[in-house]
């Protein structure tokens, strides 16, 4: 079951809302636990042990870690703690992929079968080991109940997609949280646009990538270079509101029941340098290396070369947790190749609005790394966006599907920015010495959750439809 899903939108979430809503406010906590391990089971029961058990692990490590004297005795637990979660996130993730390059590497045709990936198993251990860490740092004291634990990391607002939430930021609001009236309209209102983005703007968007530069079909052929231009700033589009709709659906749905995730983006294509890009992309996943990889290592305060090697250590795993794949790999590679040279040779040096477009330039381009496994595809793209083996500059199939999609890659866009909070923020302000301003607000705040949600709905009943296709030259 996923959020953008007709059972989730029209039986799951309403039923859990309304029992949420009119049970005592003592076993509101075991209508979460309930209802989120349903929802996780939905895509695989068997797995319900994993979680559990992850959890039970913590669970139990973190209380031992309290409880000991010795620095050794908790350093000890903590090691523990970590080689079961991530012992069980490498088996699960990343051991076909490990199998399957040793295979390649002594050419060798043996089949590798490698274990199905259980759905959130990256998020819920990450969060979990953010955890232990926390109780063994003494920054948050140890959950003494274990079913509350296993609430925190099975939430099903965030355990599929993120992002990921610090125990230490819903500790207080596990056992004491109130949504108000306000929170709930603002948890509808969040969860409506991160809908609209992700079943109106970025599967529209993913269509036209998928036309354009399909990736691991074997139908990839030469394009001219418009067409890869075209088609990869769809893929780029799509992957943004496509990740940034699960989170504002996850932020969305925690506000209505009381709790309060932090921000996961920040409109990282208003970005002025890479560095910039990722203090705005996937926060939370940034801050969790920052804090439990790249600092404990030293940070910046150390030796160039120590710095080096953090930094390297920080995007190969930055690579790794997005896929088991060596294009990931290469992917991390490459943002750590530009955030060195941001570094050592371009600080200070590149005028800002110059800066943003290089930025949108290699994050694009970085996007083709991350979109394509197969290397002769991943080649190809490259090439092709190059111009080089490109059938010309454009094509009118190319032009079609521009003016076809045009008022879809407008509105995307415009979606990828602050546009809509600003005007937003404008409205209120002029509100309060306007009537006429004031009945606009009001009306505004009304009808835009039901039209999104509208709009929605009809694009799901359609799969891939997409409305702006009326809307074209």
């Amino acid at each position: 079951m996923v959020f953008s899903s007709f059972m989730f939108l029209f039986v799951f979430l309403p039923v859990v809302l309304c029992v949420y809503q009119f049970v005592p406010d003592r076993y509101r906590n075991h209508v979460l636990l309930v209802s989120s391990l349903v929802f996780y089971a939905w895509g695989g029961p068997r797995y319900l042990l994993l979680i559990a058990g992850e959890a039970l692990v913590s669970w139990g490590t973190a209380l031992l870690i309290e409880q000991a004297d010795a620095k050794a005795t908790k350093r000890l637990w903590l090691i523990v703690d970590l080689v079961v979660l991530l012992g069980l996130l490498a088996y699960f993730k990343y051991w076909g992929f490990l199998v399957g390059s040793i295979h390649a590497l002594l050419h060798s045709n043996a089949d590798v079968i490698a274990p199905v990936l259980p759905i959130g198993i990256s998020f819920y251990t990450f969060q979990l080991i953010s955890y232990v860490v926390d109780v063994y740092r003494g920054t948050v004291h140890a959950q003494h109940t274990y079913w509350k634990l296993l609430l925190y990391c099975s939430l099903f607002h965030q355990c599929i997609a993120g992002p990921i939430v610090r125990y230490e930021t819903v500790a207080d609001e596990i056992d004491n949280r109130h949504a108000t009236p306000g929170d709930i309209y603002a948890g509808v209102r969040r969860f409506c646009v991160g809908l609209a983005k992700k079943v109106v703007l970025a599967n529209a968007c993913a269509s036209l990538a998928d036309t354009l530069v399909p990736a691991g079909a074997g139908t990839l052929a030469a394009q001219p270079l418009f067409g890869w231009w075209l088609g990869m700033l769809a893929y780029t589009l799509q992957i943004y509101l496509d990740f940034s709709a699960y989170s504002d659906m996850a932020i969305g749905l925690g506000r209505m029941v009381g709790f309060h995730y932090l921000e996961n983006f920040d409109h990282p294509y208003l970005c002025s340098s890479v560095q910039d890009f990722w203090r705005r992309w996937h926060i939370s996943l940034g801050t969790f290396f920052r804090d439990y990889v790249y600092i404990p290592l030293g940070g910046s305060r150390c030796s160039t070369a120590q710095y080096v090697r953090n930094m390297t250590v920080v995007w190969l795993l930055t690579g790794l947790w997005h896929g088991a794949s060596w294009n990931y790999i290469l992917w991390g590679a490459y943002y750590l190749a530009f955030l060195l040279l941001e570094h050592f040779v371009l600080a200070g040096r590149v005028p800002k609005p110059a800066g943003h477009a290089l930025t949108l330039v290699v994050v694009v381009l970085g996007w083709v790394l991350f979109r394509f496994e197969n290397f002769a595809e991943m080649g190809m793209a490259f090439a092709g966006m190059f111009g080089i083996g490109a059938t010309g500059i454009t094509s009118l199939a190319v032009r079609t599907a521009f003016l076809q999609n045009v008022f879809l890659l407008i509105v995307s866009v415009v979606a990828c920015t602050n546009v809509g909070s600003w005007l937003r923020h404008q409205l209120a302000v002029r509100a309060r010495t306007s009537d006429v301003a004031l009945h606009v607000y009001n009306a505004e705040e009304l009808l835009i959750p039901v039209v999104l949600l509208l709009v929605s709905t009809v694009a799901l009943a359609g799969a891939s439809y997409n409305p702006f296709i009326y809307f074209q030259f």
